[in-house]
């Protein structure tokens, strides 16, 4: 059976809203979910929570940026890495070297968001 991953879907009046807060620093926009778990399969159960807060963010400076969020007041991952929206992308970046910059760089705290969530499965 196929796998993909849980996490949450930032419905798009929440995006509008934090693009004004955060502009993106690159051109590629992504600023679309928030993943939870990697390699799960589709009737894995979903996240219970619907919001979370922004509480930080991170910018490398070669093109990735990206804001923290807590879910229940924390941003660790089952993984070991950080809850977060990756939020634009320079070409040539993925946004899978989010999980890179916030581990290699680290984050700046933020004043706190509250962000309503949608939880939901990605297929890959």
């Amino acid at each position: 059976m196929a796998t993909g991953y849980t996490g949450w879907q930032l419905p798009d009046d929440e995006r509008s809203r934090l693009l004004a807060l955060f502009p993106p620093r690159y051109e590629r926009l992504v600023a679309d979910h928030v993943t939870l778990e990697f390699g799960v399969r589709p009737d894995h159960p979903l996240p219970a929570a619907t919001s979370g807060e922004v509480v930080g963010s991170v910018d490398d400076e070669a093109g990735v940026q990206a804001l923290i969020v807590a879910i229940d007041g924390s941003s660790d991952r089952p993984d070991g890495s950080t809850l977060h929206l990756t939020w634009s992308l320079a070409p040539g970046r993925k946004p899978a070297d989010s999980n890179t910059v916030i581990a290699e760089f680290g984050w700046r705290p933020v004043e706190p968001v509250a962000v309503r969530l949608m939880p939901r499965f990605f297929g890959r």
